[in-house]
């Protein structure tokens, strides 16, 4: 690595750290020519295939801009789209490749996005899985409010069982002791 201040070109690592989330480690250098220090930030590469064939690097820049033009008019931050973002790229770090088609990042988009914004998500998915006709939004329409009424009976099922109080089941000690006897003997009496 080239020294930033004088260009020398050898430097020490002084110190390593990983950050917080793991995804890239945090060297201290310093230049053995004039002594100074400085940070780098190595991460692991992630690029991605084009469908001309042609790669690139990652950019959350870009997951932001292009799903930033489907929220437009919509109650989302920038705050929300960067949180976005960063699920997206740790879904695709996960699959452990360092090469992603172009399309596997729009299928990585649509997932959170849905839960992000419903309308955001229609948007996005509308062209980018290139609705035809009204049919595929009634589809889509359709799952979204299947998945929302899902989500809904869940939720009441939770809040019943916590509203009941979730005791743990009797172990048998609190029965009458006339059911206690009853049980069998463990051992036949011999005679």
């Amino acid at each position: 690595m080239h020294c930033p201040f004088c260009r020398h070109g050898d430097s020490r690592v002084v110190d390593s750290r990983t950050s917080d989330d793991g995804t890239s480690i945090r060297r201290r250098r310093q230049c053995p020519a004039c002594q100074r220090r400085f940070t780098t930030i190595e991460t692991a590469s992630l690029s991605v295939v084009k469908r001309s064939g042609a790669t690139e690097p990652f950019s959350r820049d870009k997951i932001v801009s292009g799903v930033r033009k489907a929220c437009q008019g919509r109650p989302v931050s920038a705050d929300d789209l960067a949180l976005l973002a960063q699920k997206v790229e740790e879904t695709l770090r996960g699959t452990g490749s360092p090469e992603i088609d172009a399309y596997e990042i729009g299928l990585a988009i649509l997932g959170p996005l849905r839960e992000l914004d419903e309308v955001a998500y229609l948007r996005f998915a509308s062209v980018y899985q290139a609705f035809d006709s009204l049919e595929d939004f009634e589809s889509s329409i359709t799952s979204l409010r299947a998945e929302r009424d899902e989500r809904a009976a869940r939720a009441a099922v939770d809040a019943t069982r916590e509203g009941s109080g979730s005791r743990a089941p009797s172990s048998g000690t609190d029965a009458p002791a006339a059911d206690q006897g009853a049980r069998p003997d463990p051992e036949p009496a011999r005679d």
